[in-house]
């Protein structure tokens, strides 16, 4: 199969724009409904729980290390599509068209995209945390300073930002009347668009899945006494620690893998490809990735119970504004004495030879 690096979205009829704008402007109020429905629920679940996790840290000391600064710098990720794309896009849905111009549809479109492709570094970046500090412990100390882990975080903003701005320069941002989004068309470029699902998901995804096999393996070796020098050990707290992590990057992978699949197929061959896309399929994958967005703040309060704690001291201190800045350190938050545990927190104090 041939890359055509000329073809677009409007060659790629039923998923083009032309085709598009017709079924958007013919699709039911239903479907709209419901999709704002969705965009709704996700607003509000993702600027309250960010929120709660962003508040959680800065009350507790016990929940500020290495780890946890790329937990906040991905609800940040999260946060930020909630407070200016999504709403730009409830507005679409209720005009059935884009009113605000072409200014706000590219800065909505560099938005998403910082957001997504920062969400999928810090991911990646909680991933090498991880791996450093329950494969490597001797290492971790070093390696995660307070300097280098702020110089890590500057490296994955900055990555994040090199790799959004050459959508400016191939001019892939622009609004799809089917998600009611301006978001990067598939089809402008389709070398651009390989690079971009290659760069921004494959990749990572690859990264991710080394740190996370690597940590299952000394977890089953320790498990089973393979190593037989006993200095191997996995604290409960790390397990469940690296378990919600896990979590983290499965649901972004199921949410966002899907929409990264169509975009590769199409762009590898759009004019036969393309018209074989269901339309409810890519809106579908395009609301599954904009779901993620308010998915990581559940998931820590459901599976850390130090952060769940701190969900619930903040829910009750809500009418008494001025405790809900207390440090909550000495509250009776359990946490380890020693080496603070590296992404989400540390919940316990004994060590397990599983």
């Amino acid at each position: 199969m041939e890359f055509d690096d000329n073809v677009s979205c409007i060659d790629c009829l039923p998923y083009g724009p032309k085709e598009s704008s017709i079924t958007a402007q013919t699709s039911s109020f239903g479907v709209t409904t419901a999709l704002a429905s969705v965009l709704i629920f996700t607003i509000i679940v993702d600027i309250l729980g960010n929120l709660l996790v962003i508040l959680s840290v800065f009350r507790n000391k016990k929940l500020r290390n290495a780890g946890n600064i790329f937990v906040i710098s991905l609800s940040v990720a999260d946060l930020v599509v909630a407070v200016y794309p999504y709403p730009l896009a409830l507005i679409a849905m209720f005009h059935n068209d884009w009113t605000m111009g072409d200014v706000h549809c590219q800065i909505s479109g560099f938005i998403m995209g910082l957001s997504v492709i920062g969400s999928v570094f810090n991911i990646t970046a909680i991933a090498i945390n991880r791996y450093c500090y329950i494969c490597h412990s001797l290492r971790y100390d070093r390696l995660y300073s307070v300097r280098n882990t702020c110089c890590y975080l500057c490296l994955t903003w900055a990555l994040t930002a090199v790799a959004t701005v050459p959508n400016f320069f191939v001019g892939s941002l622009q609004y799809d009347p089917r998600v009611f989004s301006c978001t990067f068309a598939q089809t402008v470029s389709s070398y651009y668009t390989v690079a971009v699902v290659l760069v921004h998901f494959l990749v990572p995804l690859l990264v991710v899945s080394f740190c996370y096999l690597r940590i299952w393996i000394l977890v089953i070796q320790v498990k089973h006494r393979v190593k037989p020098d006993g200095k191997q050990k996995v604290k409960p707290g790390d397990l469940r620690n690296f378990l919600t992590m896990f979590v983290v990057f499965v649901l972004f992978a199921v949410c966002w893998g899907p929409l990264n699949f169509i975009g590769l197929a199409v762009a590898i061959d759009p004019p036969r490809v393309g018209p074989l896309i269901p339309e409810w399929l890519f809106v579908t994958s395009y609301f599954m990735a904009y779901f993620n967005s308010c998915l990581n703040a559940i998931v820590y309060g459901l599976l850390n119970q130090n952060f769940r704690k701190e969900y619930n001291r903040i829910l009750l201190n809500l009418c008494t504004p001025r405790l809900l800045f207390l440090d909550t350190s000495k509250c009776g938050t359990e946490g380890v004495r020693s080496k603070p545990s590296p992404a989400v927190t540390n919940n316990n104090v004994a060590e397990m030879n599983l």
